[in-house]
């Protein structure tokens, strides 16, 4: 033993009050017992700079993430945490469950004593890594944990993506769009446009179009060991590629997407409160009047 503190970090979301409140007491109560604890509210990339605050920095050797908000600050964290095995965990402060933030806040002391007894299990969720090349120039690289969607402006006219899987030529999808997502975001904008839903930690991701103006296109499971291609047709309109939701790029003509899984899984902290099915029969209203 070296005499080194054990660390958390604890990253809240930013502009709530109540998950500031909560993260300062967690940290009182972590010190108590001897925890060093990084606390830091979540921003983004470009209002980091906006505001000039320091980058958040993550210690190679902390034992757990604990995020603070919903489901859209955890996507964030998974960003700053790309390339990295720490576990996380995900308490939801705006009330109920999340489908990743699933632990409520009364709850949030016993999840504490769990990490710091090593008496959890880790699900691990696969990311994709979205890549856009224009003129074979690497322009945009982005690890990705619910989907990248690329579709096109409210008033643009219909767009022709030609697909790929694998170096093989699937079709040339027309319509609005294309989700290209995880099994964690089956249940995000994948199942708004008639995508299926995918048990989290299966090893596949999805195509599912987007407003398909050809009938007989429909979502496509893939395994996680392909890759899919995607290039904008020469007349492509104003197209966008969004990453989660949060981040992304303007599109041009010609430009080339490539969609594979990342290297690094997220390790997601499950805990014993609630499983999967009752998040979905909850979030999604199932049986219920």
């Amino acid at each position: 033993m070296n005499g080194k503190k054990r660390q958390i970090a604890i990253i809240y979301k930013r502009g709530k009050s109540l998950a500031k409140e909560i993260g300062h007491e967690m940290k009182l109560w972590l010190e108590a017992k001897g925890i060093a604890v990084n606390l830091r509210q979540n921003v983004d990339e470009s209002e980091r700079i906006k505001s000039a605050e320091p980058p958040i920095e993550i210690a190679p050797d902390t034992e757990a993430v604990v995020v603070l908000g919903g489901d859209g600050t955890l996507l964030s964290v998974a960003r700053l945490l790309s390339d990295s095995h720490i576990p996380v965990v995900g308490i939801n402060i705006g009330g109920g469950m999340g489908f990743m933030t699933e632990v409520c806040m009364e709850a949030r002391y016993e999840v504490l004593e769990r990490i710091l007894e090593k008496d959890y299990e880790i699900e691990k969720r696969i990311r994709l890594e979205a890549e856009v090349r224009r003129e074979d120039k690497l322009v945009f690289k982005q690890t990705v944990l619910n989907d990248a969607v690329i579709n096109k402006a409210a008033l643009a006219r219909i767009i022709n993506l030609r697909v790929s899987i694998s170096d093989d030529y699937l079709t040339t999808y027309k319509g609005d769009g294309l989700i290209i997502a995880t099994p964690t975001g089956s249940t995000a904008y994948n199942i708004s446009a008639g995508g299926p839903i995918v048990y989290p930690t299966a090893a596949v991701f999805l195509l599912t179009p987007i407003c398909s103006f050809t009938l007989s296109n429909r979502p496509i499971i893939l395994l996680d060991t392909m890759e899919v291609e995607v290039e904008l047709e020469e007349r492509a309109g104003e197209v966008t590629l969004t990453c989660d939701g949060q981040v992304g790029m303007t599109l041009m003509p010609k430009d080339v997407v490539n969609v594979k899984k990342a290297p690094v899984p997220l390790n997601l902290i499950r805990t014993p409160f609630n499983n999967y099915f009752d998040i979905l029969r909850s979030k999604l209203k199932w049986g219920q009047n």
